[in-house]
This record gives C-alpha cells, sequence and structure tokens, in this order.
C-alpha cells in the first residue's frame, strides 16, 4: 500500500516524523514517500528539521515557496496533481492546518483517490482565521479522520461526517515531543540563561500586523520583564511588525531577550525549564501541557480546548490587563496542576499505521 504522505511547514514535520519512525517497527507492508511542499521554507531551510527529527529525505519536494493563499495554495495543487498522476498513491496522508493540507487533500480528492487528515475535528470557530477554513473543507472531504482530543469527535458528528471514518487516536505531536526529550542530553541547560524565566513566542496575523494588539501584547511583555526575565525567539514575521511599528526600541530597553529562530531542539531545551510559556501556537498549548508548563494563550480563542479542561493552558486574550491578571496568579501559584489527556502517550503513530493497514489494535 502507497501512501504519500504531505508536509510544508514547520509543525507538519513533528506530526509526519512519528509515522516514518514506527514504520519501521513491521509495517512492511505499507511504503511510505514523503513529499515536502516548501510552503515555508526551501529545502537547505528546511533541512534542520529532517535533522532535528530524523526525517528521510522527501521523495519530491514541490518548492512553492510563499505567497497569497491563493497563489500558494494553486501552486501546490498544481505540483502535487503531476506527483499524484505519475505515482498513483493509495492513500494521501495530510497533517494540521496550513495549506499544503488544503491544497493537497483536494487534488487527491478530485482524483478519486484515499485522504486521510492527521489531527482532525479541532475548531476554533474562527472563520477569520485560514487555519480554521483549511481544517473544516479538509476534514470535510476526508476519508479517514484522526482525532487528537474528544472534542474533536464532537465536531466532526454535528458536521455529518460518519462515526465509522472518525478514529480518535491521541495526538502524534506528542510522539514528537517525547522521540526530542529522549535525544536531549539530561543536563538543566537553559542556554546560558538565569532561572527563573518566561518564555514568548508571537507569530499569527492577527495578533502582529495590527499595531493596537501587538503595542497591548509587548506593554503586557515589558511589564513581566519587570517580574521576571522574557526570552522571546522571535519569528521573522514578528520581526518585521516590532521595527515597523516602532515597538523594538521598548523591548531592547527591558529585560527581554530576544533570540533568532531556534531549530526544534534548541527551542525545547529552552521552553523545558521555563517558569511559564506565552504564546498563540497551537502546537505549543499541547506540548507545556504534557510537560506540566503552566501556557497562557494569547489569543481570544483556542481550537485545542482539553489543554484548558484538563492541561496547563490558560486563554488569555490579547489585552494588557488580562494577560497580566493570568501572569500575577501563575506568579502566586494560583493556577490547577493539570494533567496529561486521554491516549497523549507517545502511541498515536502506531495506532494511526494499525488503522491504516487494517490490523487490529
Amino acid at each position: 500500500m502507497k501512501l504519500y504522505i504531505v508536509a510544508g511547514a514547520r509543525p507538519n514535520f513533528m506530526k509526519i516524523a512519528p509515522l516514518f519512525h514506527t514504520h519501521t517497527t513491521g509495517f512492511d507492508d505499507l511504503d511510505l514517500c514523503l513529499v515536502h511542499t516548501g510552503q515555508h521554507y526551501d529545502y537547505q531551510m528546511s533541512k534542520v528539521f529532517f535533522d532535528d527529527f530524523d526525517i528521510p529525505e522527501p521523495n519530491y519536494f514541490l518548492n512553492v515557496g510563499s505567497g497569497t493563499h491563493a497563489e500558494q495554495t494553486a501552486r501546490i495543487m498544481v505540483e502535487f496533481e503531476k506527483v499524484c498522476l505519475q505515482e498513483k498513491p493509495d492513500l494521501v496522508v495530510v497533517v494540521g492546518d496550513v495549506n499544503s493540507t488544503l491544497a493537497c487533500s483536494i487534488t487527491a480528492k478530485k482524483l478519486k483517490l484515499q485522504v486521510a487528515h492527521i489531527e482532525a475535528g479541532l475548531r476554533s470557530n474562527d472563520m477569520t482565521m485560514p487555519e480554521e477554513i483549511n481544517r473544516i473543507i479538509t476534514d470535510s472531504i476526508s476519508d479517514l479522520l484522526f482525532v487528537t482530543e474528544k472534542s474533536g469527535i464532537e465536531n466532526l458528528k454535528k458536521e455529518g461526517l460518519k462515526e465509522s471514518q472518525i478514529h480518535f487516536v491521541g495526538n502524534i505531536m506528542i510522539d514528537s515531543l517525547y522521540y526530542s526529550l529522549n535525544k536531549l542530553d539530561n543536563s538543566s541547560s537553559e542556554q546560558g540563561i538565569v532561572s527563573p524565566y518566561a518564555v514568548v513566542t508571537l507569530h499569527r496575523p492577527s495578533n502582529v500586523d495590527n499595531k493596537q494588539v501587538l503595542s497591548e501584547i509587548i506593554e503586557a511583555l515589558i511589564e513581566i520583564s519587570r517580574n521576571i526575565h522574557v526570552v522571546f525567539p522571535v519569528h521573522p514575521r514578528s520581526e518585521k511588525k516590532l521595527e515597523s511599528f516602532g515597538l523594538m526600541s521598548l523591548i531592547n530597553a527591558n529585560n527581554i531577550t530576544l533570540k533568532k529562530p531556534m531549530s526544534y531542539l534548541e527551542f525545547l531545551t529552552l521552553w523545558k525549564h521555563a517558569k511559564l510559556v506565552l504564546t498563540d501556537s497551537g502546537g505549543l498549548q499541547e506540548e507545556t501541557t504534557v510537560l506540566g508548563i503552566p501556557c497562557l494563550t494569547i489569543r481570544q480563542n483556542t481550537e485545542r480546548p482539553v489543554t484548558l479542561d484538563e492541561g496547563t493552558n490558560i486563554l488569555a486574550g490579547t489585552s494588557k490587563d488580562n494577560i497580566l491578571y493570568h501572569f500575577d496568579n501563575i506568579m502566586k501559584g494560583n493556577v490547577e496542576s493539570g494533567k496529561i489527556p486521554k491516549l497523549w502517550d507517545g502511541k498515536t503513530a502506531l495506532r494511526i499505521l494499525n488503522i491504516i493497514s487494517g490490523r487490529n489494535i
């Protein structure tokens, strides 16, 4: 059985890596091929992901690059169609919610190919998020829907998907987290940064493209930095906006350390020792929950409610007052310890490959 696995952006590589690791443990009936769309990075720039996660060289590199959502999605569809027509895969596996996910699922279905979506059913109910559109459309046309949390099952049923298509398998991101933790040594290195400290990541357009919103967030970070050292690996998009909005000088005048983007292993080494994490990332909400680290999600909503209900995640919004209110609670110890959600155990890829290959689990 030929499985064509699609990845295009940084979070995708974390979600596909466990499939390749697990494939070597007795799934000779499955032939795994990797299609790297090049959505965010050219191949040389993305090589660090392959090294971090021990992923094999891609069978196809589409090199689509950046552009508007329409331009990027169209280029991926054109190039991926060529691959599908040539190789005729039995199953196209897409992950997450980026443009590559949407483009390749549509292309495959138009060619009457089977599609599996890993991380299906997540919903923010915010149609201003491009990712939400990608999630809804991809789920609506996929044949196999692999779900990370029980809210995903409920969402898919409400949208009319058949129960036989839906499989609760756990979170494949956590497979990669455990794999990466095993690659790190046992030292408590924080890359020379004295504890305690907080780690910040910001990249979503709704946060960094709006001067008023970004200014409030930065004001909150400055206030936080008066209580605890703040480490801020800056996304290139965010860095440009901080410069153009005149906010960089404020950051540099306070107890905030800016860092260039890191490899996953470098970043994991940093944040796993943090007092707390402030982020607008989806994956970090899940990873901090597993390691029991308080997380303030700087957004108005989240598609990962289990991290709020069971984990260590707090929806802090984007206003200065709300962020500082929740920060103060964390510093006072007024937070619940949380627990690891069901099936976030590092065995999700095994469940997925068992289902695809028709084995009993």
